[in-house]
């Protein structure tokens, strides 16, 4: 029997299976996910991914709708996050966010598939994770980043026990704006929903080793002014091109499904 089948008829029946938490567990970090995504976080083709979602609404672990350009979107129900275990407040995504979301997805699921990223055991801590984890304690001019990734000291790549702040920037702010954000994430010292006095502490090593910057060809220019503002700094930004598939309208890299 095809493994996604059996996948297909364990969410049918209430029962999950490691495949269908780890897929639902990537959506809800992502608030929402759409389908030619879930494909590839599935391992499976997009037609056999469209029966999984199918089985996860039928269970009521998931909504699914098309809301905008492209694929339909993905989400977790109130009982999709229970069954999780997560804490999170169930909603539709909203329309003036698809195409971040869809962009931040993108660049997870390109960083997940780069050589070395598994075999370093490194992760993602999304922005929905780390906001989760601040509860009310997230200031209203406190930026979190679109996600994190953390390579574990001992990992076999130069840059073990790093944590990098990851930003896909869509449209341009203003240069000081977005300086200033560079600023808060290179200067933080501490992990999200700590003390606030401990959020920056003199001498006290830097919580993001890097800043990954993922730019749109409109956004890109605004985030090089920018980093040359930040004098010595400037070197821990790192600015690089959104994956293939960012773009609502685009297939997923890797959409047509692979093996797992």
């Amino acid at each position: 029997m095809d493994a996604s089948a059996g996948t297909t008829g364990a969410a049918a029946s209430g029962r999950l299976t490691e495949r269908d938490i780890a897929a639902l567990l990537f959506v809800a970090d992502m608030y929402a996910v759409q389908l030619d995504q879930v494909a590839v976080v599935l391992g499976v083709t997009e037609a056999r991914a469209r029966a999984v979602t199918l089985a996860w609404r039928r269970a009521r672990y998931a909504e699914s709708a098309r809301i905008g350009p492209g694929r339909a979107w993905v989400w977790l129900t109130r009982s999709g996050l229970a069954a999780c275990g997560l804490p999170y407040t169930a909603a539709a995504p909203a329309l003036s966010r698809l195409a971040h979301l869809r962009a931040v997805t993108s660049v997870r699921l390109a960083l997940e598939a780069a050589s070395g990223y598994a075999a370093a055991g490194a992760f993602w801590r999304g922005e929905r994770r780390l906001r989760a984890r601040a509860g009310g304690r997230v200031g209203l001019r406190e930026h979190i980043p679109d996600g994190e990734v953390h390579w574990p000291d001992g990992a076999p790549v130069a840059f073990a026990g790093e944590c990098w702040a990851i930003e896909a920037e869509l449209t341009a702010k203003t240069v000081a704006r977005t300086a200033a954000i560079m600023r808060e994430i290179l200067t933080r010292t501490a992990d999200y929903g700590g003390q606030a006095g401990l959020a920056r502490v003199p001498g006290a090593p830097p919580r993001h080793a890097r800043a990954v910057y993922l730019c749109s060809a409109a956004a890109r220019p605004t985030v090089a002014r920018a980093r040359a503002t930040l004098g010595d700094a400037a070197g821990r930004v790192e600015i690089r091109g959104l994956p293939a598939g960012s773009g609502l309208g685009g297939p997923a890299a890797g959409a047509g499904g692979r093996a797992r």
